[in-house]
């Protein structure tokens, strides 16, 4: 399929250097050339287009970690690392509804739409208007506005919603609305909480235990790279380490 004006592609360089654009009337500019963007226009996903000055462009088919990895934000988001296990802990997917609270900039709220499909829903909570504006901008981009709910609310103690599929917290004390996610939950289903420092991770063991919920768990997820040479694999010098503690949690009736 040919690539027209208003499609999103990543740009790579012949050093791999990554670019997210829009295909608009519009010169764009990199440290090693520029090339006007309207040019994209007629070619597909997988060729290749030349700078001005001869540098070589590689024209990719941005995935959704794409987009998250590139998303504007104004806040600390959630990394790819860790939202691939999130999905999987609450069991995210087509035809799900979906809460969460502390939406920020939008990245693991943008998961969460894509997973849910068209007959899904994610009711993204956020008090701080000017964050879920840039969220709005960010599912706009995806073309996944239309499956979120967006409540510029800050939840004190309860949700209104009833019988969600999964709730995930990040705020700075989830503790406060755990037992108001366990009444938003439907019976069995997952809770799922992200919290940067230890003291916070053992505050909401301390709430969990005070409702019926089971099989608790804590962890934290470390991503690290390799150096892609045949010839001297080794890791890179840099690696994701800690980025946030992951608790989850199922909704019982009684323990």
């Amino acid at each position: 399929m040919s690539l027209k004006e208003g499609d999103y592609v990543l740009l790579l360089t012949s050093d791999e250097k990554s670019y997210l654009v829009e295909i608009k009337d519009q010169d764009f500019h990199t440290h090693k050339d520029f090339l006007n963007l309207k040019d994209l226009i007629g070619k597909t996903y997988g060729d290749v287009i030349y700078g001005k000055k001869g540098e070589k462009f590689y024209i990719l088919k941005p995935t959704i970690y794409d987009f998250i990895k590139k998303i504007e934000r104004i806040t600390q988001i959630i990394y790819p690392k860790d939202i691939g296990y999130i999905l999987l802990k609450l069991n995210i997917g087509p035809g799900k509804i979906v809460l969460e609270c502390g939406g920020g900039s939008g990245a693991l709220t943008s998961a969460f739409a894509y997973i849910v499909g068209e007959e899904g829903k994610v009711i993204s909570y956020e008090k701080e208007l000017k964050f879920q504006e840039v969220a709005k901008k960010n599912l706009k981009k995806l073309g996944l506005l239309h499956r979120v709910i967006f409540k510029n609310v800050e939840v004190l103690e309860n949700f209104e919603e009833k019988e969600v599929d999964a709730v995930f917290l990040d705020v700075k004390t989830p503790w406060v609305l755990i037992k108001g996610s366990w009444e938003a939950l439907k019976g069995g289903h997952p809770l799922g909480i992200l919290v940067p420092t230890a003291n916070q991770v053992s505050q909401c063991l301390s709430e969990l235990e005070k409702c019926p919920f089971i099989e608790i768990e804590v962890v934290e997820i470390l991503l690290r790279h390799y150096k892609t040479n045949p010839e001297r694999l080794r890791p890179e010098d840099r690696m994701v380490a800690h980025t946030g503690y992951l608790i989850f949690a199922k909704k019982v009736f009684e323990k």
